[in-house]
């Protein structure tokens, strides 16, 4: 089926999706369209089938997690047939944003050192909880970065402040970063699966993904891990398997 225009902004153009935010329905309700564009390289019938295939498993990803009490976007709308997923905008810094400011910021003149610590361990304690409930419901998000971490206003937090945009917003907000929930997003390549291999991989990714991209946060993934075990039902068989996929890694590196 040929692609239909699509009213909004696009946010990012990756080889296996476009993503644009829109509105849904009404004009003050933001949305996220995610599309998979038509690969023209493949047969069209089985371009049509894959695309169909993954819309529909990434679709109920999302419903499963949010039924089971993962937070993740709420799916609005799918069409299956266009690869088009409309579900809701996450309004907030991705944990990547957050830990770049905080991190190149923490040296800087009059910065609260003790006061970002704290929030960035109540953040890793938060992560660890949220994928040790991903992980307990058997779904391995398959790409955890940080980049899929997202920071949103909790709601219910009690809080008369109005939620904070940004990650500077953050650090020298009055509320506290428990305020804040951890929303996953991206769920392109996730599954269902009980494999232990398969979660270790995920924490794998992670690791990898969050030690390159903030080398000076060795501590505080260590805090993540440990937050994972506290939460996950099956943490210890899990930690074990990483370690042996940690060592796989480092010979696959050594090898090149």
């Amino acid at each position: 089926m040929p692609p239909r225009p699509i009213d909004g902004t696009l946010l990012k153009q990756g080889a296996e999706a476009h993503v644009y935010r829109s509105t849904f329905l009404l004009p003050n309700v933001p949305c996220l369209i995610k599309v998979r564009p038509t690969k023209p390289y493949r047969h069209a019938t089985l371009d049509m089938r894959l695309t169909k295939h993954r819309c529909v498993s990434e679709a109920r990803l999302l419903n499963r997690c949010r039924s089971m009490g993962v937070l993740c976007p709420a799916v609005y709308f799918v069409d299956e047939k266009r690869g088009e997923i409309i579900m809701e905008w996450i309004e907030g810094p991705s944990v990547r944003d957050f830990l770049h400011d905080c991190i190149d910021g923490a040296s800087d003149p009059g910065k609260e050192e003790d006061n970002v610590d704290v929030r960035l361990d109540a953040l890793m304690e938060n992560i660890g909880q949220t994928i040790g409930k991903l992980h307990d419901i058997d779904i391995i998000h398959g790409d955890l970065t940080t980049s899929n971490l997202m920071l949103k206003h909790r709601e219910n937090s009690g809080t008369t402040s109005e939620p904070q945009q940004g990650s500077q917003a953050l650090l020298t907000a009055d509320t506290s970063l428990l305020d804040f929930d951890v929303v996953l997003i991206d769920f392109g390549l996730g599954q269902v699966s009980n494999s232990d291999e398969d979660k270790a991989v995920d924490l794998y990714v992670l690791e990898r993904a969050f030690l390159s991209t903030h080398p000076r946060a060795t501590r505080l993934f260590d805090i993540i891990l440990d937050s994972y075990k506290r939460n996950c039902l099956g943490s210890a068989v899990v930690l074990r398997r990483l370690q042996e996929v940690r060592l796989r890694g480092r010979k696959k590196s050594m090898v090149g």
